[in-house]
């Protein structure tokens, strides 16, 4: 049988108010940035279908992606392959979302947060595992995070057209496996992530 569960404003009714929803896009690419993005709705003005961001289309997505942007406070925050390599990529994710929370314009009293790992941000908050099929905010977040990410990773694909990041966001496919081999290892790839390092190393023995 398919689920018709669909999200709602069960999580934000039980909380104070504002309540901003949080999401990421970007944790398990092999190149660029990790996104967060902290969402406030107003219950009394949102867009129809919001849902989690994989079970949308592209279409579906930019649209209420626009819509978002006429009736949501938003807040973005992003966390640099430098800091993804340097931290590593949970505590990246965490600092993309505190940034994200510091982008709003206005001081949320409480979070609700996809998942099950708590960020370590000053604030009342609840994770809510598969939370951007569940909460209303949290959809939102995740449709924010996902759109502004793929258009960051759109636009590196102008400047390194081999490695398909228009289509697939940095996520590791048999094209962006065959130019990684091809071409080599960009600046905007994650050295700390295996698939990256274990080039690296194979290319540090040969030119040794």
């Amino acid at each position: 049988m398919v689920s018709t569960d669909m999200p709602d404003f069960s999580f934000e009714q039980d909380a104070p108010t504002p309540v901003a929803g949080i999401d990421e896009a970007g944790r398990g690419p092999w190149a660029g940035p990790v996104v967060a993005a902290a969402v406030i709705l107003d219950p009394a003005n949102f867009p129809a279908g919001l849902n989690d961001s994989k079970k949308l289309s592209a279409r579906k997505r930019e649209s209420l992606f626009e819509e978002l942007q006429n009736c949501a406070q938003i807040g973005v925050g992003m966390a640099s392959v430098e800091e993804i390599d340097s931290l590593n990529i949970l505590q990246a994710t965490f600092l993309a979302m505190q940034r994200a929370v510091d982008d709003l314009p206005v001081k949320p009293a409480y979070l609700l947060i996809d998942g099950n790992q708590k960020p370590p941000i000053n604030l009342p908050l609840k994770t809510v595992t598969k939370g951007d099929g569940r909460s209303f905010s949290i959809a939102a977040a995740s449709i924010i995070a996902k759109n502004h990410r793929d258009s960051l990773m759109r636009e590196l694909a102008q400047t390194y057209p081999d490695y398909g990041w228009e289509k697939n966001a940095g996520y590791g496919t048999a094209q962006h496996r065959d130019a990684l081999n091809l071409v080599g290892v960009t600046p905007h790839h994650r050295r700390s992530f295996a698939p990256i390092r274990k080039i690296l190393t194979q290319d540090s023995s040969i030119n040794s």
